[in-house]
């Protein structure tokens, strides 16, 4: 473990911590996965304990509307998507609560969309209140509000909107749990010979170019690219951002702690980031 790299995450205070559809879901049925779900309350629980600030971005709402109705086919249509997603929230939401509960933390709902981050008053409402969770010691659960925002279903991904919330708290680390151990130069699926990048000081149009916009999951929909477009929100805003894999949800508390997984993006603040117009402009 390096020193220097244990050093740089006891500083990180505000924390906000994205998982996907394909971490939180059995494999065989899409069903959540209950245990892992619970497992990671207890890691993000210690994380509070340890006097820092944690926000969770959980996919998930179409998976457990699923569950809730089911059906083991993936909807197709927006009109299912947002059905399954009205149902899911609700039940996603319902298992956070109860297991939060039990290491005596609470947890919040917040939906988000587009809009609400592009319209002024909207914007400065969701930060006070994401402010004001995080005083009282709320643990906020952050989702897109799929039942309502059409654009978000068809287009958007979660990896994106976890680097947009860290963004808008002033997060100083952003973790991605996903199905991948961090960024290769190819996909190491149909290329084993893919090199796997540990650190990235700066996103570079080469970088960018190595995204592939492609998933082998059937719950998920983020891909490297939007991965590599949450980088580069996060680390302009100044927040440090790791890409690790979710199968076992305590790396966290090994990132945390400083060992040297996953593919980790330094902060590079640029002081020309404007946090609306890369919205307005890029997705």
């Amino acid at each position: 473990m390096s020193e220097l790299r244990k050093e740089h995450m006891k500083s990180k205070k505000r924390i906000v911590i994205k998982i996907g559809s394909s971490s939180l879901t059995h494999p065989e049925t899409g069903d959540l996965n209950l245990m892992k779900i619970e497992k990671l309350i207890r890691v993000i629980s210690d994380l509070k304990g340890q006097g820092r600030e944690v926000v969770l971005v959980s996919s998930g709402a179409i998976a457990a509307g699923r569950q809730a109705l089911g059906s083991r086919k993936r909807p197709q249509t927006v009109s299912e998507k947002q059905a399954y997603a009205a149902v899911g929230q609700a039940r996603l939401m319902m298992v956070y609560q109860k297991l939060f509960s039990e290491y005596n933390q609470t947890a919040a709902q917040v939906l988000l969309t587009k809009n609400t981050i592009l319209v002024e008053d909207s914007r400065y409402n969701a930060q006070n209140t994401f402010d004001e969770l995080l005083k009282l010691g709320v643990i906020p659960v952050v989702n897109e509000n799929d039942t309502v925002s059409t654009h978000e279903i068809q287009f958007g991904d979660n990896d994106r909107l976890s680097a947009i919330v860290a963004a808008l708290i002033g997060a100083d680390l952003l973790i991605l749990l996903s199905d991948i151990d961090g960024l290769y130069s190819d996909d190491p699926k149909t290329h084993p010979e893919a090199q796997f990048i540990g650190l990235v000081k700066e996103i570079s149009p080469e970088l960018l170019e190595m995204g592939k916009s492609t998933t082998g999951s059937d719950v998920g929909t983020g891909g490297m690219s939007a991965k590599l477009a949450a980088a580069r929100i996060a680390t302009d805003a100044g927040s440090d951002m790791i890409i690790a894999n979710g199968e076992h949800v305590e790396i966290v508390e090994e990132l945390i702690g400083g060992e040297e997984k996953g593919t980790l993006f330094l902060a590079h603040e640029n002081l020309d980031f404007d946090l609306i117009h890369y919205i307005s402009n890029e997705y």
